[in-house]
């Protein structure tokens, strides 16, 4: 199970954090968060140190769909009515600004970086898209209304974003990682002001930033009641048509397509992390109805961080740790998410205004009905009797037999059949 993005690309390999080290900024985690803010540090001649708990890129980064785009599904409608025009349009600018800098970055290297047109359809409400294009409208931006014949099924049509792009991440990561300051290998296992441990090294930082994907300090923040996790699946088929934009359902467990090179990337069979989901098997159904010929060649899954609100926590960790930063809740659009919060996070590092810091602000109101769901969840799983316990909270495990893992409801941690730890926010393996 490897996604088309592995293929040929072949990472350099770091060593491991040893000894006693001093750093203005510490990254923890080596995704494509991580590897940008340490991109734009470097640019800017700021010391910083990335530690990377296991090899660069090896977990969420790798299994994207690599949509870069600021359509974040019929979301502008939703912020408008919950954030007022203000704080969408920031949301809006922020991330055309991300998509913007990658074409700056990606025309300088070798990623298969492809301009295209990114469209959110809708199966039968058509007054949803009608909604979004006159939000859109209100905070200034300039959205279509398209039919969507490229498709093999009928739809009520899409809101479509033109200049958006593809690109193969590795690839594009591969270009920006000369001299960049990185160790692998290097999981940090223990957390105090301005100090952090690892199994071979003592570091001590001004600043750090939290870039694992789920937060792995569970003292400050409250960010294991701000997200849940959500898994979705991937089929990367030959003979299967081709599209030339980049496609997704508005609902929550629709399908997304788009192209890679000859292969068509199909999306979907998503479900809540430790719940009953779709899986491959809805895909491979989907493909043998509507692709007959179609002959599937990668297949993989991913997991994606919800917050409560739509937006993600990019910014300051808690009060209670005043030189730490965050960005983590990118609700299933991690290429622009990770771009927008590396730009950010950068400035803040250098203490330098950023006109888009309170629409991502982490600390912003919690107040939101899906903070009941997340409660409720983690209620229910720690009262189910079961051997298997997470050891991030205690919460019962469940087993996926599509994919031979143990996963968490609450958090949405997974570990292999043998106990080993695959996704945080858990920090170790299973006991006994």
């Amino acid at each position: 199970m490897n996604s088309v993005w592995t293929e040929g690309v072949i990472f350099p390999q770091f060593k491991e954090l040893e000894g006693n080290v001093r750093t203005d900024v510490l990254i923890i985690g080596g995704g494509i968060t991580g590897i940008l803010c340490a991109y734009f540090l470097r640019e800017r001649g700021i010391p910083y140190i990335l530690a990377e708990g296991r090899t660069i890129c090896s977990q969420t980064t790798k299994n994207t769909t690599a949509k870069i785009t600021s359509q974040h599904g019929l979301i502008y409608q939703k912020l408008l009515k919950s954030e007022g025009v203000e704080k969408t349009r920031m949301y809006l600018d922020a991330n055309q600004n991300a998509v913007k800098k990658y074409f700056e970055l990606c025309g300088k290297a070798d990623c298969d970086f492809e301009e295209k047109t990114n469209y959110v359809y809708t199966l039968d409400d058509r007054r949803k898209l009608e909604k979004e294009l006159d939000a859109l409208g209100r905070v200034g931006f300039d959205a279509v209304f398209s039919e969507t014949k490229e498709l093999p099924f009928k739809t009520a049509g899409a809101v479509g974003f033109a200049g958006q792009a593809q690109f193969n991440p590795l690839k594009f990561i591969l270009q920006i990682l000369p001299q960049l300051n990185i160790y692998e290998h290097s999981f940090v296992r223990e957390l105090a002001p301005n100090t952090a441990v690892t199994d071979k090294a003592h570091i001590t930082y001004k600043k750090a930033v939290f870039a694992t994907h789920f937060p792995i300090d569970n003292k400050h923040g409250m960010y294991f009641l701000k997200m849940y996790q959500h898994r979705s699946y991937v089929l990367a088929a030959k003979n299967a048509g081709q599209v030339n934009g980049m496609y997704v359902d508005e609902a929550k467990k629709g399908m997304s397509f788009r192209n890679y090179g000859e292969l068509l990337l199909i999306g979907g069979g998503s479900h809540r992390t430790g719940k009953k989901g779709g899986d491959w098997q809805e895909l491979r159904g989907f493909a043998r109805r509507y692709y007959p010929s179609a002959q599937e060649k990668y297949y993989w899954a991913t997991q994606d961080c919800m917050t409560l609100d739509n937006i993600p926590y990019i910014g300051r960790y808690s009060k209670g740790l005043p030189n730490c930063y965050v960005a983590t809740g990118y609700n299933k659009w991690g290429m622009t998410s990770s771009m927008a919060a590396a730009m950010l996070l950068a400035d803040m590092l250098e203490e330098k205004e950023n006109p888009y810091e309170p629409v991502f602000n982490p600390s912003r109101s919690m107040m939101k009905p899906q903070l009941l769901c997340n409660g409720g969840e983690a209620a229910l799983n720690l009262l189910t009797p079961t051997k298997k316990r997470c050891p991030h909270l205690g919460c019962a495990l469940k087993w996926n037999p599509a994919e031979r893992s143990w996963d968490c409801p609450c958090h949405g941690s997974r570990f292999d059949a043998d106990g080993g730890v695959i996704d945080n926010p858990a920090t170790g393996d299973l006991k006994g």
